[in-house]
């Protein structure tokens, strides 16, 4: 500072131009003022690049797959704007980085979903503000939102406790319409720990006297959003997590839950929470709940999906002679495979392990949105990438090859978001 302080002096000794009447004073101050902004916004055009940096890293990161870039690039750019309105000194400056708590390894996801699609609601052409089409509601505020251009289920009033929620909107509703063996999937929204989601197996509005052994509202589940219990079921944690961590982890989580006969299992995102050998109880329906009884917050579902059967993919290819999944999703309309997807293709590369003498075509269908020729280009796509994840697994690319067929082998009528779902499959054949 000093050295540009004495530049500017001697420039005033040798420019002929200056004002004689200026004090050497004034002159000091306005040259040190000038100084100062210059430095400042040198500062400013620092700061600028290294969140730029930031922000390109994170881009990169997500956007390696085609995808749009998601909230972390976003969240960069407000954190740049808020610094950029401080008065931040140069030593000071410098980028910070927050880390999820939750870190996401699917690798290890050993969730399989039921095959067969028996009722999903993707909530497509759904209004906001009105109720959702596919549901019927027990009891309290629900209603269809939109969350970052994503149609969601909100729940603005949910006493789940005193017989609140939705349920599926199906004709036998008032019998047990549940397999002896079923998944379910769906997203949750938290926003704060202590925030829960719960999950009657027992339809709350139309199966109030189906078992007399036991009340409806004790067949619960309930998801936190890093713990998992239920009705004489012990508490399960997220691994990393324990009953005295309160810490907040804004964001989505996916719950899977696995039922066989009498055996239970839950998941939140890729861990397994809950184990439950026998569950004491027969499944008969699905209430689906956010608890907010003194409708202080909100909730948000997404992406719910009920499916029949649990059968592990060995039995069922040694009955078929080929694995047929609809437990593999993809982003709409891309071939970029879905975390929660992880859990049928890491089955399917430890049984390529176990079994070397097998070779599998793996082979893409579509639903018929769209028309024929984008189809199939899709589901070629589709199956190229889920066949390069298991190759990136070990499997050696000899074993494997990919073909798409498009919509031209439906298994179920397109008509339905449940018959559309079952004709997006991917079948793994035997060659």
């Amino acid at each position: 500072m000093n050295r540009i302080i004495i530049a500017f002096i001697t420039l005033i000794f040798v420019a002929s131009n200056v004002n004689a009447q200026l004090s050497l004073d004034k002159l000091k101050k306005k040259i040190q003022k000038e100084a100062e902004k210059r430095v400042e916004k040198n500062v400013d055009k620092g700061i600028d690049k290294a969140f730029d940096k930031a922000e390109e890293e994170a881009a990169n990161a997500v956007a390696g797959d085609g995808e749009e870039v998601d909230e972390s690039t976003s969240s960069a750019k407000n954190t740049k704007k808020s610094a950029k309105t401080k008065n931040i000194k140069e030593e000071e400056t410098e980028v910070v980085q927050e880390t999820n708590p939750i870190q996401v390894q699917w690798n290890k996801f050993d969730f399989v979903p039921g095959d067969v699609v028996i009722f999903e609601d993707d909530l497509k052409g759904e209004q906001s503000g009105e109720f959702p089409s596919k549901w019927d509601l027990s009891k309290g505020t629900i209603e269809n939102a939109n969350v970052d251009g994503e149609n969601v289920i909100m729940f603005k009033e949910c006493n789940i406790n005193g017989g609140g929620g939705i349920v599926p909107l199906l004709k036998n509703s008032s019998e047990d319409y549940l397999p002896d063996e079923f998944t379910i999937e769906f997203d949750a929204y938290y926003e704060k720990h202590g925030h829960t989601y719960r999950i009657l197996l027992a339809d709350s509005k139309n199966q109030k006297k189906i078992d007399k052994k036991m009340d409806f509202v004790d067949k619960y589940l309930r998801f936190n959003q890093n713990s998992a219990d239920g009705k004489g079921i012990s508490t399960g944690f997220y691994p990393g997590f324990t009953s005295a961590d309160t810490k907040n982890n804004p964001g989505w989580r996916h719950i899977s839950i696995s039922f066989n006969k009498r055996a239970l299992k839950a998941y939140i995102d890729d861990a397994r929470v809950l184990n439950v050998p026998n569950l004491a109880y027969n499944p008969t329906g699905i209430t689906l709940g956010f608890h907010n009884p003194s409708s202080k917050s909100v909730g948000y579902v997404k992406n719910f999906r009920l499916a029949k059967g649990a059968v592990p993919l060995y039995d069922k290819f040694m009955t078929d002679g080929k694995i047929v999944t609809t437990g593999i999703k993809f982003n709409v309309n891309k071939s970029t495979i879905k975390p929660e997807s992880m859990g049928v293709i890491n089955t399917i590369a430890t049984l390529l392990k176990d079994k070397p003498e097998l070779k599998f075509s793996v082979e893409g269908h579509t639903d018929s949105d769209g028309d024929d020729k984008s189809n199939v280009t899709l589901s070629e796509a589709r199956a190229k990438s889920v066949m390069n994840k298991l190759i990136e697994f070990g499997i050696s690319s000899s074993r494997l090859k990919s073909k798409g067929f498009g919509e031209s082998k439906p298994v179920a009528d397109n008509n339905t978001p449940e018959g559309k779902a079952n004709n997006r499959r991917v079948e793994f054949v035997k060659f």
